[in-house]
């Protein structure tokens, strides 16, 4: 690994340190970046797994102010989602190479259009907090939904967070600080499982996944002090787009 690529993975991640933490789509700049230098689908995906541990750190502890006093609500999502994680990592080990490459564009694709399609999260919230009103306790739906979409974010995982928060800000009734801040402590239990059955049982990208989890360590440090202040509608529609033509060249790729 030169240098510059080593440069340019730390930039990379960065980048979906950041916008992973403010909207749940880190996969989408990291996992491109991976395959960008000539990775194989399977180990740039493994590898980003692994790396993606430290955005979740570093969102987590930038995110403590908002967390205070929902450790109770955390404690059945967290093990929900370690649990989905789990699942997932188990999945994508036993999926052959080739059928994950030609999964994957109909992932990342599925992943952009929910990011278009997505309600703005301030309606998701005050429809949240309006059945919350009705119903203080948080419905029972959300830890199997945490589940399903842990199973898919240790399987692949882009746009996960994007689900993950859609399911928080209905579920909780909490506005999106809070909401925001639980999925990156939910998330970041995900890939971390995932990210040890990785490990210890396949091949990981060292010298890829070390730089791409310090950019992704300080893009996640920052993000939440950011989606305090600026609404992230642009950046989701830009990265949509982005998602959709990679999908589209992956398919190509698969598929040609």
């Amino acid at each position: 690994m030169s240098p510059l690529e080593s440069a340019f993975f730390v930039l990379a991640g960065v980048g979906a340190g950041l916008t992973g933490s403010i909207a749940g789509l880190a996969s989408l700049i990291s996992y491109p970046a991976l395959l960008a230098t000539g990775i194989p689908p399977v180990t740039a995906n493994v590898s980003n797994t692994v790396a993606l541990v430290m955005s979740g750190v570093g969102s987590v502890s930038a995110s403590r102010p908002e967390l205070r006093g929902q450790g109770r609500r955390l404690v059945p999502l967290l093990v929900a989602a370690v649990l989905g994680g789990a699942a997932g990592a188990a999945l994508l080990l036993l999926t052959p190479a080739d059928s994950f490459e030609r999964i994957v564009p109909f992932l990342i694709a599925a992943a952009s259009v929910a990011i278009l399609v997505q309600r703005p999260p301030r309606d998701l919230a005050a429809e949240g907090a309006a059945a919350h009103a009705a119903s203080p306790t948080d419905p029972r739906w959300l830890p199997p939904a945490v589940f399903a979409i842990g199973i898919y974010g240790g399987y692949f995982g882009a746009a996960a967070g994007v689900l993950l928060l859609a399911a928080l800000l209905l579920g909780t009734g909490e506005g999106l600080p809070r909401s925001n801040a639980m999925k990156n402590a939910v998330l970041a239990a995900a890939n971390g499982v995932a990210a040890v059955a990785y490990v210890v049982l396949t091949d990981v990208s060292w010298s890829a996944a070390l730089p791409l989890a310090v950019g992704l360590f300080a893009g996640g440090l920052v993000g939440p002090r950011v989606v305090r202040r600026s609404p992230p509608a642009a950046l989701r529609r830009v990265i949509a787009l982005a998602g959709l033509g990679l999908a589209l060249y992956l398919g190509v790729e698969a598929f040609g």
